[in-house]
Parts: structure tokens; sequence; C-alpha cells
């Protein structure tokens, strides 16, 4: 028996981890360190010993970490080795339409995972935007947005991943529910983002364009052997990551000294941390039974499944500034309580990832807006019903597909 009851020792933990998180203390450590904690609170020493060896020897755990380390070495790498740079640039060269390269622009660069990732594109979308006569709100809106639309869908997220693997459901059931909502995203992107735009002007610049399609399709080849290698093959995502990374490899040749910089890279241990702290903190969670105090909530009808489904994962995912925290956080609470089938876990991620898009701690928020001289509150006045939109989407899915 631990020193505290579940419930009194999960308010002390969650204290805790909202504490560390306002001090900004990196995510990995502090989903380990709560874990940890409410495991020192709610079970006795053999019980703790036991959860963390299920933990660490855990197939799925091993395989959620050492698939969270693949993608982040992919995304360092092709940053270190400025492929990043000659995929978007050929993208760019391809497509003479400014609109379309500004849908797709953040969205390819936002297939690397990274903090702030929209700083990135943010270059590139203002010289386009600059042909389409955006003000300064709508660069930053359709910046941040479009950079978005991706994640919900793209089989290398590391979100999409940990979500289906502390769920326990398929991943490739989670991206056909979430197909409809990323559809609105980009029709309320282009709706509110782009439709009153002016004319794009014709640029002098004249592309080879078989020369272009090869590059893109050379610099993208990484990303693709990836999700080809997953999608496809069925292969191990744990595996399919570090296919890229080989391909990767061929293709840019970078030296020792790159390789090592991204391998010393502290955001990227930082990542592989919060992934093995998620299984961590719902192991945790499950074992000291605190799941039996919520789902007393559930049966006498205080709390609704559908509040637990949305508003929970979206305050946290807000509260965190990160929707792999408001996402994990939620999932090891709801564990034991809520079925976690397809339709479930759809919406609650759905639920965490507008959260998180919107939330005034999102760094590519704050980024993007600090980038381009833009005021919150009007880049709210055009995020914020977007987010509405692209929520009654999901909604829609959970009721009636």
């Amino acid at each position: 028996m631990g020193l505290l009851d579940p419930l009194a020792a999960l308010i002390v933990a969650f204290c805790f981890l909202g504490v560390m998180i306002y001090k900004r203390v990196n995510l990995g450590i502090t989903l380990n360190v709560a874990a940890l904690l409410l495991a020192f609170l709610a079970l006795d020493l053999p019980q703790i010993g036991q959860v963390v060896y299920d933990t660490t020897t855990n197939p799925l755990a091993v395989s959620l970490v050492v698939a969270s380390f693949g993608i982040m070495l992919l995304s360092l790498l092709y940053r270190e080795t400025k492929l990043i740079d000659s995929l978007s640039e050929s993208l760019s060269r391809l497509i003479s339409n400014s609109k379309l390269i500004v849908s797709l622009l953040p969205a390819v660069i936002g297939l690397l995972p990274v903090a702030g990732g929209a700083l990135m594109s943010a270059p590139l979308v203002e010289t386009e935007t600059e042909k389409l006569g955006l003000n300064e709100d709508k660069k930053t809106y359709v910046n941040l947005w479009f950079r978005h639309t991706i994640f919900p869908i793209y089989p290398v997220s590391q979100l999409l991943i940990l979500t289906a693997v502390l769920a326990g459901v398929a991943l490739t059931s989670i991206i056909q529910r979430q197909l409809p909502v990323v559809i609105t995203m980009i029709a309320i992107g282009y709706f509110i983002g782009l439709r009153k735009t002016s004319k794009t002007k014709e640029t002098s610049f004249k592309a080879n364009r078989s020369s272009e399609l090869k590059r893109f399709v050379v610099t993208f080849s990484p990303i693709l052997a990836t999700i080809i290698s997953f999608i496809v093959f069925g292969i191990d995502i744990s595996i399919a990551t570090f296919i890229g990374v080989a391909v990767l490899l061929l293709i840019a040749k970078p030296n020792f000294a790159s390789v090592t910089k991204s391998l010393r890279n502290q955001t990227m241990w930082g990542i592989v941390l919060a992934a093995y702290g998620a299984f961590l903190l719902r192991n945790v969670i499950e074992a000291s039974s605190i799941s039996e105090v919520f789902r007393a909530f559930l049966v006498d009808g205080s709390v609704h499944v559908l509040a637990l489904l949305t508003l929970l994962p979206a305050i946290l995912s807000i509260l965190t500034g990160s929707a792999v925290g408001g996402i994990a956080l939620t999932l090891s609470i709801l564990t034991g309580i809520v079925d976690f089938n397809p339709t479930n876990v759809s919406l609650l991620y759905i639920s965490g990832y507008l959260g998180y898009v919107g939330a005034p701690t999102h760094l590519c928020l704050v980024f993007t807006a600090d980038y381009f001289k833009c005021p919150l509150r009007k880049l709210y006045k055009y995020l914020v019903p977007s987010l509405i939109v692209s929520f009654a989407a999901g909604m829609f899915v959970y009721f009636l597909v």
C-alpha cells in the first residue's frame, strides 16, 4: 500500500507536474518524474519495481521509444544536411500557383516533428504570400494552420504512434477516421486564409520541371521510404523509421560531425524520454487503481464520457503546451474507464490536438506570430473559427461515421 490513497496521490503528482511544466522543465523529464512520484505515493516498493520492469520490457513500449528516436533522428538529419531546404525549394519551383505553395510548403516542412517548426517555413511562406497580397495576420494564420493539417493522418507522426500504442488500437484505424477532419481543416484554411486574395503574380523564374521533379523525389525519398515500409509492407514503425534514416544517409552522405551533432541533440533525447514516460505513467495509474475512482463519476452520471474525451485532452494539451503531453496524460487517466476503440480514440486525439494547435503555450503559434509581428488577438480572429469548424468535423465523424 502506498503513502496516500490513489486520488490524493494523483492530485499531488499532477500538481507537481503542473509546477514542472510552468517552470518549462523538459517534457520527458516531467512525465517520468511525475510517474515515479505517483508510484511512490500510491504503490509499495515491490509494485514500483514491477511496474518499471514491465514498462521497460514491454515490446510496445520498446517499439514506441525506438520509433520516437528514429523519427527525431530522421528529422534532425534532414535539417543538418540541408535536405529539407532542397525539398521545399524544389516543391516551390515545381508549383507556379502561390496558393498551392503556401498550402503545401508548411505541411511538407511539418513532416519534420520539431518544436516551433512553423518558424522554418515562415520565410518561404512570406515570399509567396507577398505575391498574394496577404496582410501580416493572414500570413501568420496560413503558415501556422497549414503546417498542422497533416499530423492527424501522418503515419510517421510520433503523436499518432504514441496514441495508437497507448490506446492499443491500430494506427490505420485512427487515420481513416481522421481523414474527413483533415479535409475539413484544409478547406477551412483555404476559405479563411486564401479565398479572397489577389491574383498570383507570375515569377520570372523558369524551372526545369524534369530536373526539379527528380530533385523533389530524391529529397522526399527518406520520408517516402519510411511511409511505404510501414503502410505497404507492414514493417514495424520502429524499423521503418530507420529505413528512412538509411535512405537519407545514402542520399545526403553527411559527415561524421553532422551525425554526431544530431545524436547529441537534447530535444531528441527529451522526446525519446517522453515516449517512455508516457507509457510509464499509464502503467503506474493502471497499477494504482486510480481508474476505479474516475469510473465512479461515470457510473453515477456526474461526468459524461463525451466530456472526458473532449474537454480533458484539450485542457491538458493547452496547459502543457504539448499535444503529446495532453493526450498521453488523458490516455493514462482514462485507461480502464473508457473503451479505447477507434471511435473514442479518434475524438480524444482530435480534441487534444486542436487544443494544442490553438494554445497560447504552443511554440509554433508564438514563434510564427512573433516572426510576422502579428498580435495574438488578430491571429485568433481566424484561428478560433477554424478550430471550431474542425472540431465540429471531428464530432460529426464520432456520431455518424
